[in-house]
């Protein structure tokens, strides 16, 4: 098992990253490596983390602006080479059509439930570390 996995957490708003490392912790599941933040506020700097590489799992929050974790995560979808699975922030279930247009991996959401988003994570964090392997 790799040492660490880095999830990058796209969010204009502060108090929802603290909440996506809160739900994590340092470990979502015991069978997953521990996870480093990547924290980003704006589009650009997403765009600049994922072209450096080492990203495992995207958490994008839906309800940013201007550019939406929806809108994103089709974005690098379409455009990074082997993106890593996304994990979408929603704030309503009725959105969860948005997160399929979206090609999002999986969707959660707002405020951030820990069991439910520590479950979320850990199975994307599985599906992309035993594709790398």
């Amino acid at each position: 098992m790799q040492p660490t996995a880095t999830v990058l957490v796209y969010s204009d708003n502060a108090h929802t990253r603290e909440q996506v490392r809160l739900a994590a912790g340092r470990r979502p599941a015991a069978d997953v490596p521990q996870v480093e933040f990547l924290e980003c506020a704006t589009l650009p700097a997403v765009l600049d983390a994922l072209d450096h590489g080492g990203v495992d799992v995207c958490v994008l929050d839906g309800e940013t602006a201007p550019a939406g974790g929806m809108g994103v995560s089709r974005q690098i979808k379409d455009e990074i080479f082997r993106c890593p699975p996304v994990l979408l922030l929603m704030g309503r279930p009725q959105d969860a059509w948005l997160a399929t247009w979206s090609r999002a991996d999986a969707a959660v959401t707002l405020p951030v439930e820990p069991v439910e988003f520590a479950d979320a994570l850990a199975a994307l964090l599985r599906s992309r570390l035993s594709v790398e392997a």
